[in-house]
């Protein structure tokens, strides 16, 4: 009997909801429906260190605004909960187990010192960098005594030395995979929680997942998880591995060329349904070829066959014009309507109206004090930079390193970027006033403007870096040697938050 259809989708809530979650969405979530099945989400929050609750919540709302639905989730439940794996962990520990007692996982009492070392002592021979299965071989009796004993470990899956892995694809046929190639994965951590591997397979099944489309940067783990499926004796889904998005100059879609963020193009004055259409766009065209369609007509005709493998590139100008297709086919009244809506966030303009109130006699002042709080991105130049103390490379550097900075935020909040800041500015020892000039220029576009830093906040994350990432590009740059170093130099700068509240 053939099973129901259902797919999902499964984002890390580690940072900003990605326009590549939103594309693999909406492609799970035509397929079921063209089949008359079931899409469901669910949240991979098994990376404790950097999984948030803001960032979740922010990737619920943002693929909500854009017209996707889901059947089951960890907002309106299901016959499957939880649907967030750090509430699971339970269950991947006993399928863990059972690897185990099975014999077909072992674990792992490597210390990350000795990690460190293998891999050095690979990468100077030449060979991959890969587990070399030094505790694989421990008899369980053995590998009982070390646990007794409170040495920490992990729960590693076996994995053939020889032959190869054969996976079938919906898009790519018959996919061959010398098993030489694939690691030993960890399959349960130190802190007892499940890596993406195990938890995904568990998942899955438990689930009822039929089909899985994902990112093709997930094929080579294909084998580990086929492994995994055989190794419980499930039945595994149907693969399809889907073409990635580019950049203009075809490599990956990063945040460091291209804004990636959907709250960003939301801010900018996208609309939901020509995101949505333009993402439908992405390696995958309608039988008649049309440019503009809505989510009906894509799910009522929708084949995945007709998905293209070579990389989908992701041209911010040509989401603008069909952006503009849509504004233009609007009529004057749907038109304003969309206007006010997207202006018209209370929270926002409430903080808005704090910030200019001192600065206003008219209340047509307002247009010149608010106006960069709704703009793109501002029109500026590298002469409005001009700085009495710091030369152009010194402001490149402070933009950038405040960048990085503020992208590794866990909370987007006014005081946590006045401690960024702050920090900053002493490290270089520079006076806040003369650190804090250039940000004035990249975010608002003159000196002349409310606190910077509550503008900010105001702002938002993905507004914030995308003004900021523009201002270097107005400056000219970095180049590669420069942009290397002074990344190391970023790494190497003390944690600025480490004696404030997050």
């Amino acid at each position: 009997m053939t099973r129901p259809v259902r797919t999902r989708i499964a984002p890390s809530p580690t940072g900003f909801p990605h326009v590549g979650t939103a594309y693999i969405a909406l492609f799970n979530l035509a397929f079921a429906k063209s089949m008359g099945g079931e899409f469901i989400l669910r949240i991979e929050d098994t990376d404790q260190t950097r999984s948030t609750s803001q960032s979740e919540q922010m990737i619920l709302n943002a693929l909500k605004w854009l017209g996707l639905s889901w059947a089951e989730g960890p907002d309106i439940g299901g016959p499957h909960a939880p649907y967030r794996q750090s509430e699971r962990s339970e269950i991947y520990k006993k399928y863990a187990e059972e690897l185990l007692d099975k014999g077909h996982a072992f674990r792992c009492f490597c210390t990350p010192e000795e990690l460190d070392q293998m891999r050095e002592a690979q990468l100077a021979a030449g060979l991959p960098v890969k587990y070399d299965g030094r505790y694989a071989n421990l008899s369980r009796e053995e590998s009982d005594a070390l646990v007794a004993q409170g040495k920490p470990y992990v729960i590693r899956m076996r994995v053939p030395s020889e032959g190869v892995c054969t996976i079938h694809d919906m898009l790519r046929g018959e996919v061959v995979i010398p098993w030489e190639q694939v690691d030993m994965q960890v399959l349960l951590k130190t802190d007892g929680m499940p890596t993406y591997h195990l938890a995904n397979v568990v998942d899955d099944h438990l689930m009822q997942i039929t089909h899985v489309l994902r990112g093709e940067e997930w094929l080579p783990s294909a084998p580990k998880h086929q492994l995994l499926y055989q190794y419980f004796g499930w039945q595994m889904p149907v693969l399809c591995h889907m073409p990635l998005l580019r950049n203009p100059d075809k490599s990956k879609l990063s945040k460091r060329k291209n804004p990636t963020s959907i709250t960003y193009y939301r801010d900018a004055g996208v609309l939901p349904e020509a995101l949505l259409n333009y993402l439908g766009r992405m390696g995958y065209s309608l039988p008649d070829e049309q440019e503009k369609f809505s989510l009906d007509e894509m799910i009522a005709s929708f084949d995945i066959s007709r998905v293209s493998l070579g990389g989908p590139v992701f041209d911010i100008e040509k989401l603008y014009w069909l952006n503009g297709e849509y504004l233009r086919a609007m009529d004057t009244t749907t038109l304003k309507h969309a206007l006010l809506s997207w202006a018209n966030d209370d929270e926002k303009l409430t903080a808005i109206t704090k910030a200019i109130q001192p600065r206003i006699n008219l209340l047509s002042d307002a247009i010149n004090w608010a106006g960069f709080y709704f703009q793109n991105l501002p029109d500026i130049s590298s002469e409005d930079f001009a700085h009495k103390t710091l030369d152009s490379e010194q402001i490149l550097e402070i933009l950038y390193l405040a960048t990085w900075q503020l992208e590794a935020l866990p909370a987007w909040t006014e005081d946590n970027i006045y401690q960024i800041m702050k920090s900053l500015a002493a490290h270089f020892d520079i006076k806040l006033k003369d650190f804090m000039q250039p940000f004035f220029v990249a975010i608002a576009g003159s000196t002349a403007s409310t606190p910077v830093m509550n503008s900010m906040a105001i702002i938002g994350a993905d507004m914030t870096l995308a003004r900021l990432r523009h201002a270097c590009e107005v400056l000219g740059g970095l180049g590669k040697k420069k942009l290397k170093k002074l990344e190391e130099k970023n790494k190497a700068l003390p944690n600025f938050l480490a004696d404030s509240t997050v």
